[in-house]
């Protein structure tokens, strides 16, 4: 058999695969489905537990058998990944409402991991059985095949609250990624309601300033304090921005020889897990910096009752300097990046609050037809089998008498659905005659022939006209539901109404609109530090002590090292023309082994792009305003330029002009201007081809900052100069005139 070769673009076949794999990561992992707010191994795992029976009044169960389950049936992706989901489903300090009641150590608020799952149980709760899994089998939602097509599976569960604003969601996609915040219950549902009343009830409309009014914003597990109230309606509005979160801090005045303590009572979300130590690690190296020196202990006393992290402090302390201290240089206060991006009909959509009101009762007003759509039916086939019975019992003595002429079971239920009598034998001519009449229908008939003899009871032919009477009322009461949406819509408010009664919780997190945290400037001591920045850009302060004693190991470690006091602020200069200015304040004081940050993650203003290749600082420029900076470029531009010229107050400045392609290759300090012919140290530039070129400092003039300079030497188009130097008069040298060429 010939082989067919199909020939193709391999960029096609690429970008194809590409999009198919991101469309899976979509909305097959990463993002939660808007109806139930679940990502499918959340939806999985909660199913597999259903399906194993491990409700809350069944007895826990190993969690590795509960990851079995979900991987070998419904997820197979991998155990890790399953169980991260199951730890995080049962902790509370994450979820709105956890959805899991974990036995074991399922980890901590800070940070601590959850033990292996073969040591940990886990069964569902009460809420999560009642809101989340009920009405299953009652054909609310679809069903479809599982990855091997061997099982069946929900497509989403048939949750009655808007999960995805109770839970909140968080997840990274290829391209994309969603970050939704926790929310009250209560609050949510009061919204909903409101929502129902104005909207499908009255058919009016209803505002996102309504709304906010009642849902007044997110609620963290961890409590806090939301400070951009003002902020929240453009947030929700365009389903994206920023939340400003705080902790709160709490003053305790010290009794008898106790001192006074700052105690943090609530964190910022952001803050769960390793944050908790990277807080008091910046603590403590405030008051290693001198910033912070009234402080005089930090210890976690938190619990299971909750966050508790004392600061001990000095006497007559200043605490409102303390407190806007640790907003302003901890993640104390911190931000929550929103991005209310979830899968809609199985596509990616970013949602403001409304459309998320709107999607969630589409959803309920779908899922609700079609109970009692279900209910309907089975009470419609109730009912007719209840009046089979009924009917039955008034003519129990033909029903007998024809079962017991009959030869098989086939020739009674014909005589009663069709009133076929050829092959029965009655004991009278009036008996065959009325059995012609019955005519049941097949259902009643099944019901008739598998009608126990105790049915006949007296009372129990009470209870069957009882529980005609009840199937006839459910009825009405079903086809009344099904008759508008203004009655599903009532259906779906007591449903509301009766989980926020039994599940409902006060609110956690504060919000308001709050003044940003200044730190006013204080007489603090002078410290002699170091500032280091070592060859991948990473920077860091340590004390100047602790240089000294290290300084061979420091220098050979690190880029640049620059002795300053910890009240100066830097000069930076870069490679692309830039100055930035950074407080030494700003850059984390460490100890001489640990690792600093990126210098942009210090000054915004730097990018990647750019490399530092001076630095001085303001106290510098001051003490030695008419002192010389020399500037050479690689295209062989030089010039010098005084010191008082970068004398500036912006954090971000331009200290030269740059010719397109242009860069600095080097700075140097070239000391006091005398502004005479008489220097004669001397300028050696070093070329990309190896060759150098020597001139006098003195033909270099002074410029202004934003004079692109002269030319120190001509280069040919492969050629650039690589490295400057200055160096003291040597009659050795070859001298040559600025402007010689270096080819």
């Amino acid at each position: 058999m010939s082989e067919k070769i199909i020939k193709t673009e391999y960029s096609d076949v690429m970008q194809k695969s590409y999009i198919d794999y991101s469309m899976s990561v979509i909305t097959a992992r990463a993002l939660p489905d808007i109806r139930d707010g679940l990502k499918p191994v959340q939806r999985r795992v909660l199913y597999a537990m259903d399906q194993l029976g491990l409700n809350f009044d069944k007895p826990h169960r190993k969690s590795a058998r509960i990851v079995g389950d979900a991987m070998g049936k419904y997820h197979p992706h991998g155990d890790s990944s399953i169980y991260e989901t199951l730890v995080v489903l049962s902790q509370d300090f994450k979820k709105g409402m956890a959805l899991v009641d974990g036995h074991g150590n399922f980890g901590s608020i800070e940070g601590d991991g959850a033990a292996a799952m073969r040591y940990t149980e886990a069964k569902l709760k009460k809420f999560t059985k009642d809101v989340f899994l009920t009405d299953l089998d009652k054909n609310v939602i679809d069903f479809i095949p599982n990855f091997d097509g061997t099982e069946s599976e929900p497509e989403v569960l048939p949750v009655r609250v808007p999960n995805i604003l109770v839970n909140g969601a968080d997840g990274i996609a290829v391209g994309m990624a969603t970050n939704i915040p926790t929310h009250n219950l209560n609050e949510v549902i009061d919204a909903i309601i409101y929502y129902f009343d104005n909207t499908i009830i009255k058919n009016g409309t209803v505002s996102l300033s309504d709304i906010l009014n009642i849902l007044q914003g997110p609620d963290f597990p961890t409590g806090g304090i939301v400070i951009n109230k003002s902020d929240l309606y453009d947030i929700y509005n365009s389903g994206t921005g920023k939340i400003r979160l705080r902790g709160k801090i709490q003053f305790e005045k010290g009794k008898g020889r106790e001192k006074d303590r700052l105690v943090i009572t609530e964190i910022p979300y952001t803050m769960i897990g390793n944050n908790i130590t990277k807080f008091m690690s910046d603590v403590a190296l405030l008051i290693d910096s001198k910033q912070a020196n009234e402080i005089t202990d930090i210890s976690n006393e938190s619990s299971k009752d909750g966050i508790r992290i004392v600061l001990e402090l000095k006497k007559n302390a200043d605490t409102d300097y303390l407190t806007n201290l640790l907003y302003k240089k901890t993640k104390l206060e911190d931000t929550f990046g929103v991005n209310m991006l979830a899968t809609v009909n199985g596509r990616p959509e970013t949602l403001s609050l409304i459309d998320i009101f709107k999607h969630f009762t589409d959803f309920q007003i779908d899922i609700n037809k079609r109970k009692y759509s279900t209910l309907l039916e089975k009470e419609l086939i109730n009912k007719e089998i209840k009046e089979g019975l009924i009917k039955a019992v008034d003519c129990i003595d033909l029903i007998i008498e024809i079962l017991r002429g009959s030869k098989k079971l086939d020739d009674a239920k014909q005589c009663l659905i069709y009133g076929k009598v050829d092959n029965i034998n009655f004991k009278s001519e009036e008996s065959k005659e009325n059995a012609k009449t019955l005519l049941f229908t097949e259902k009643q008939a099944d019901a008739i022939l598998s009608m126990r003899l105790y049915r006949l009871i007296g009372l129990e032919l009470e209870q069957l006209h009882k529980e005609y009477n009840k199937c006839l009322k459910d009825i009405a009461s079903y086809e009344k539901i099904l008759s508008s949406t203004k009655e599903i819509i009532k259906v779906i408010k007591k449903d509301l109404e009766h989980i926020k009664k039994e599940y409902g919780y006060e609110r956690k997190t504060v919000i308001t609109d709050a003044k940003e945290a200044i730190v006013p400037v204080r007489e603090i001591p002078t410290v002699r530090m170091n500032f280091l920045m070592d060859r991948l850009g990473y920077v860091r302060m340590i004390d100047g002590t602790v240089y000294d004693k290290n300084a061979d190991t420091v220098i050979s470690e690190n880029k640049f090292v620059y002795s300053c006091l910890n009240t100066d602020t830097l000069l930076i200069f870069t490679d692309k023309g830039n100055l930035h200015k950074v407080s030494v304040s700003d850059i984390p004081f460490t100890k001489l082994k640990e690792k600093g940050v990126p210098i942009d993650n210090i000054s915004k203003l730097v990018t990647a792009e750019e490399n530092v290749v001076y630095i001085t600082t303001d106290r510098e420029l001051e003490n030695d305003g008419n002192g010389l900076l020399l500037f050479i470029t690689s295209n062989g531009l030089g010039k010098k330029v005084e010191k008082s010229e970068f004398s500036v107050t912006k954090k971000l400045t331009a200290s030269t002009k740059l010719n397109p392609g242009d860069r600095i290759i080097s700075i140097i300090d070239i000391g006091k201007n005398n502004m005479s012919d008489t220097d004669t140290r001397t300028v050696t530039l070093k070329g990309s081809n190896k060759k150098r070129i020597n001139f006098y400092l003195s033909d270099i003039p002074v410029n202004k900052k934003g004079a692109a300079g002269v030319i120190c030497v001509k280069l040919n188009d492969s050629v650039s100069v690589t490295e400057a130097e200055v160096k003291e008069p040597d009659a050795r040298l070859k001298i040559i005139k600025r402007g010689g060429y270096m080819s």
